[in-house]
């Protein structure tokens, strides 16, 4: 199903997945601003820049089925001769850098340095590969300059039609445009990803753009791929503590709770007291208080619309969803939730003719442990030195940056990073585990929500990738599915008019379906979308010492915060969870180590402590599972509110910075503050410092599920 990782060009991939302090490249992408190019999102241009010295590339022959290896990555057959061509071009002096990052199944990215011929000429080069079906435009928001926030545009448009439209005239208006369906969308009315018969690269954003203003046409935009992976920011290799995870749990005061865990101490989210002097305020979000209150979440079904979910996870399959035969509309072969990644459908076994876009499984499949396996098993068998062969220009990149490090230092920082990036793929499964993990016999990971049930969703591929349509058909899904909770662990995505639409639709439908959202990571004034929608609970995150994280967006359209966690300094500041490298296919012939590495807590990274909004907002939706427990018939905009009322600034401090940053903000209104239009500055009358960066406050589970009870 997935192209086969070669760890000959792992170096691009892991690049991209992490920020570093210095540049990670020896050339960049450099913008190219062409005043011309935007999308709209409700009748306003949002500017984008063209990215030079990166091309996309799409590939012709992709693999359907799950379980089937290629025995040749095609992104790396494009590499080789990419490389041979400007070798034998290049006639003596040094061939140009280039290299090629596989993007999802479907995709890969060209990057080349500055000093290389024309862009023309090396999408000639590329186009000559009779395995390239296309190359695509890559670009960014003007203003962004960080290459790693870039996304493509294929030839793909979302469309969203007037629903009095006839057929009849939907064609006629198709045919004009030049347009052809490529298929409806599934779960939404009215919405069709199609694409252009003859127009391709920025024609496609500009007939978008056209199709806007056309009568009949409610809303076009192009289905970009993004590519939002897990970032850990850090700029050296992990250190994940020396001390075995028995010796850290008898260093600490054990927490009795309703639901025992063995982990419970180091979950600080839950209960911080066994981390934090009892002098001190707390920093958590009482859910074991709220478990004596409350019935754990028996009954509730929250949707975790994320990355790879590996719900037989010990602490996770007894707190799967499953689908009950008699559904209406159930899909081919669904039992425990969909994977809407890829290009694949599964067809009815009674029915070929029933076939539907998507895979019934959102476990990682046999090929996708094949592309990781390879590369993970690497990081522990290899020696520093055989490891730095292995990874020539990785290490040459991580020297270029460090230049002090020792060989032992460098092989070091591959090893955490290829194991994180790697790790990071199971971003759905810690979220899952945030919310609804429950040990078996009292050994293992417990979640906000230990009675609830998940509902999988997949809508990330391999290394992040994603695209709007696919999200769109996410949503719905869980809304048709009744689910009481949509949790959405993906803040930075480009705002997008289908997707708000239909986000405005299933909340409509339903008054009392709750969606809550990641802030985001990134520091800025005002919520990341789809967070900054209306209606959707945003969640900011704070860290165990009370103050916000260094990454946490704030200011606009920010709810409350809860606990994300923070690993910078310490492993035991982030969020305690459920990992994913435990399965028997990555250790096969390796002896397990004897220690935890990067993130994870355990040698096998069966439990991991992470950091990020990400985690925060599974917290505040195990909160609400906690409050529909106990009250079924709670409307989301009550949801909502007794959050915000119950939501303290107890146990939060700000720091200097955060301090001076509000200062200037507030009583100078500077706009170069602003860094998103949800920006909350300049106001006659500007918010306290502390709503500022943590909205209504600090989420109370046992505060929470209280009032939740008394309005029955």
């Amino acid at each position: 199903m997935k192209r086969f990782l070669s760890s000959l060009l792992l170096t691009s991939l892991f690049w991209s997945t992490f920020n570093l302090s210095k540049p990670l490249l020896n050339f960049s992408a450099i913008a190219q601003t062409n005043p011309e190019l935007s999308y709209s999102f409700y009748g306003k241009s949002i500017p984008l820049t063209l990215r030079e010295h990166t091309i996309a590339v799409s590939f012709r022959q992709i693999a359907n089925t799950r379980g089937i290896e290629r025995p040749l990555p095609v992104y790396l057959q494009l590499q080789q001769d990419l490389q041979t061509v400007n070798q034998t071009q290049s006639r003596g002096m040094t061939a140009p850098a280039i290299q090629v990052q596989p993007l999802g199944e479907n995709y890969a990215l060209v990057t080349f340095s500055a000093n290389t011929r024309e862009n023309s000429q090396i999408d000639r080069q590329i186009r000559q590969q009779s395995y390239v079906a296309e190359t695509l435009p890559v670009l960014s928001l003007s203003g962004v300059e960080d290459p790693s926030a870039s996304f493509v545009l294929p030839n793909e448009i979302v469309i969203s039609f007037d629903p009095d439209l006839t057929d009849r005239q939907r064609q006629a208006l198709l045919d004009r445009e030049g347009l052809e369906i490529i298929r409806p969308l599934q779960f939404t009315q009215h919405r069709y990803l199609a694409r252009s018969k003859s127009r391709q690269g920025l024609a496609v954003l500009h007939l978008a753009n056209r199709l806007n203003r056309q009568v009949g046409i409610q809303s076009a935009t192009p289905n970009f791929i993004q590519s939002l992976s897990y970032q850990q920011d850090t700029a050296a290799p992990l250190s994940p503590t020396e001390l075995s995870l028995e010796q850290q749990l008898n260093k600490l005061p054990r927490i009795d709770a309703a639901y025992p865990s063995q982990l419970l101490p180091l979950a600080w989210h839950l209960n911080s007291t066994a981390q934090r002097p009892q002098s001190q305020p707390r920093t958590d979000v009482h859910a074991t208080e709220a478990w004596r209150e409350s019935n754990g979440g028996e009954g509730v079904v929250i949707a975790v619309i994320d990355s790879l979910i590996q719900w037989d996870h010990p602490d996770l399959m007894q707190r799967v969803h499953t689908a009950d035969p008699q559904t209406q509309n159930l899909l081919p072969g669904e039992v425990h939730g969909w994977d809407f990644t890829g290009d694949r459908q599964t067809c009815s076994d009674r029915n070929p003719r029933n076939c539907v876009m998507g895979d019934p499984d959102t476990r990682l499949s046999e090929a996708e442990l094949t592309i990781l396996k390879t590369d993970f098993q690497n990081t522990f068998q290899l020696s520093d030195q055989q490891l730095l062969n292995q990874y020539k220009n990785l290490a040459n990149q991580v020297r270029s940056n460090y230049p002090d490090y020792s060989d032992a230092q460098v092989a070091n920082t591959i090893r955490d990073w290829i194991r994180s990036s790697i790790s990071a793929e199971f971003h759905g499964t810690w979220a899952s585990g945030v919310i609804v993990a429950h040990p078996q016999n009292a050994i293992g990971a417990i979640g906000v929500a230990p009675q609830a049930e998940i509902l999988p969703v997949r809508v990330f591929g391999l290394r992040g990738e994603i695209t709007a349509a696919r999200l769109i058909e996410a949503v719905g899904y869980a809304a048709e599915r009744g689910v009481d909770v949509i949790n959405l662990s993906l803040g930075g995505l480009l705002p997008n008019q289908e997707l708000t639409d239909q986000i405005f639709q299933v909340l409509d439908a339903d008054p009392n379906l709750a969606i809550v959202a990641a802030a985001g990571n990134e520091s800025l004034d005002g919520v990341a979308f789809p967070a900054a929608i209306p209606g959707v609970i945003s969640v900011g995150a704070t860290n165990l010492q009370g103050k916000r994280t260094f990454y946490s967006s704030y200011g606009g359209r920010l709810n409350v915060v809860a606990p994300g966690g923070e690993t910078a300094i310490e492993q035991r500041g982030g969020i305690l969870t459920t990992g994913g490298t435990w399965l028997p296919g990555f250790w096969q012939g390796l002896e397990p180590p004897k220690q935890a590495w990067a993130s994870s807590l355990d040698p096998l990274g069966q439990y991991v402590q992470v950091q990020g909004t990400s985690f925060s907002s599974p917290i505040v939706a195990g909160v609400v599972a906690l409050m529909k427990g106990v009250n079924p018939e709670l409307s989301r905009d009550r949801v909502r509110e007794i959050l915000e009322d119950t939501a303290s600034y107890d146990g939060l401090t700000l720091s200097r910075a955060d301090l001076n940053h509000y200062r200037l903000q507030s009583q100078v209104g500077m706009t170069m503050l602003q860094d998103r239009l949800s920006g909350i500055f300049p106001m006659p009358k500007p918010v306290s410092a502390e709503q500022y960066f943590y909205g209504y406050g600090l989420v109370n589970a046992e505060a929470a599920v209280q009032q939740a009870k008394r309005e029955q």
